[in-house]
């Protein structure tokens, strides 16, 4: 089985790549007219753009941030009629990932959505959705979800357990599928979150996660300029690998940590040290984005955000500089009925004993001392405003029980940070 990458640069869809896969072998490379004309265009920060050819074993590790997952994955395994499992992955890339999030496609994933829409003659003519359509899930909703499928409203293109969509606003402030919506029409683009499960606890995470990102910009962390907000039990939030501009759409490159470490699969669990020098190594500004990782990491701490894993955290390119993405999936995860645990430890790395002082970590990481020591002086800085934590989450409309349970984890940060 063979694709064809495709990359969206100047306002249009180029093919760059071709993937083959046969016996059990994986071999890609550029287009040589790709490879002459765009070297500063790669589909991934960690690989070249050259005429090489590549080999290995395994799908390379940019492809994974393109495999559907969750309610999506779901939807094209019984369309496609495939057991779930690995081997299944590069054939849902094929039909899936026609739209995912970034600036890359596959190009028989296109033409995979295109028939499925021509099965249903009236998904394209189909009016747009108000937000309160979405919250009360309408009938206008569920023709919408019906006639679409998983593949209209983008879903496969999005990663994590949570049911998504993806929907693009129009200039009148309708919504609709984002693949469904021409670029000339789009005036925003969104994910619409749902609760994970029906429980009240599921509830509870989602409707607190608009508030634990009000919090993380308050403090200074870097995120989406339009922060998400909460209708109902669904969760708008604003995406930042699109942009519209002067009547135009612009992708942005976006790519997991994973991804930038060459890892595949999706049970992969990097040390938090690999995952600073995977951002080191491609960043622009590695100083200020190992800040920036380390604060975030404070946050996960002192709020108890225990979902980490290697592909909740990505790098983006904007206007030529390589920088960690705006802060997304914070929120209070210690309440998730799936009791899920932080993967993403700081283990040593020549005894791979975990680090729970922040003292020892920063001791640890290869930096320059000047750079250490300007590290430990913000920290310390940082300590200041984690001090104050439990005020601006009250501020921000955290639940009170949420901010109760927080005090013991929230003085520990303090009590680090300080001491540095």
């Amino acid at each position: 089985m063979n694709c064809a990458l495709q990359i969206f640069l100047d306002d249009a869809w180029l093919d760059c790549t071709q993937i083959e896969h046969e016996n059990d072998r994986w071999h890609w490379n550029h287009h040589v007219m790709y490879a002459v004309e765009h070297a500063d265009a790669p589909l991934s920060l960690a690989e070249p753009v050259d005429t090489d050819i590549r080999a290995a074993r395994t799908m390379p590790a940019f492809m994974y941030d393109l495999v559907p997952q969750g309610e999506g994955r779901r939807f094209l395994l019984g369309e496609l009629r495939l057991p779930d499992g690995p081997s299944a992955d590069f054939a849902l890339i094929c039909a899936g990932a026609f739209n995912p999030v970034g600036r890359i496609r596959v190009a028989e994933a296109v033409d995979y959505f295109d028939a499925h829409v021509a099965r249903h003659p009236a998904a394209r003519g189909l009016p747009g959705l108000t937000i309160d359509d979405v919250v009360m899930r309408s009938a206008e909703f569920k023709e919408t979800m019906f006639l679409h499928g998983m593949l209209g409203t983008g879903t496969t293109g999005v990663q994590g357990a949570a049911p998504k969509y993806l929907l693009t606003q129009d200039r009148e402030g309708l919504l609709h599928g984002d693949a469904i919506l021409p670029d000339a029409d789009a005036a925003q683009h969104l994910i619409a979150k749902l609760p994970r499960g029906k429980s009240a606890a599921d509830g509870k995470v989602l409707r607190n996660e608009a508030a634990y990102m009000h919090v993380a910009a308050a403090l200074g962390i870097r995120t989406h300029f339009a922060l998400p907000m909460l209708h109902g039990d669904v969760l708008l939030v604003p995406r930042f690998d699109r942009a519209v501009r002067d009547g135009k759409v612009i992708r942005i490159h976006q790519e997991s940590v994973a991804s930038v470490l060459g890892l595949t699969g999706f049970d992969v669990r990097p040390t938090l040290f690999e995952v600073v020098s995977a951002i080191r190594r491609v960043a622009t500004d590695p100083a200020a984005e190992t800040l920036e990782f380390i604060k975030r990491d404070v946050l996960n701490l002192a709020m108890s955000n225990t979902d980490n894993h290697a592909r909740n955290t990505a790098l983006q390119v904007v206007e030529g500089k390589v920088q960690l993405t705006p802060l997304f999936d914070f929120a209070p995860m210690y309440l998730d009925p799936e009791m899920i645990s932080r993967v993403l430890r700081w283990y040593r790395p020549d005894s791979r004993v975990e680090l729970t002082d922040w003292a020892d970590v920063l001791s640890t990481l290869p930096l320059p001392e000047s750079e250490r020591e300007a590290l430990m002086q913000a920290l310390r800085q940082f300590a200041v405003q984690i001090e104050g934590l439990a005020d601006i989450m009250d501020a921000q409309g955290v639940d009170h029980d949420i901010i109760e349970f927080l005090t013991h984890p929230i003085d520990t940060q303090v009590r680090q940070l300080k001491a540095l």
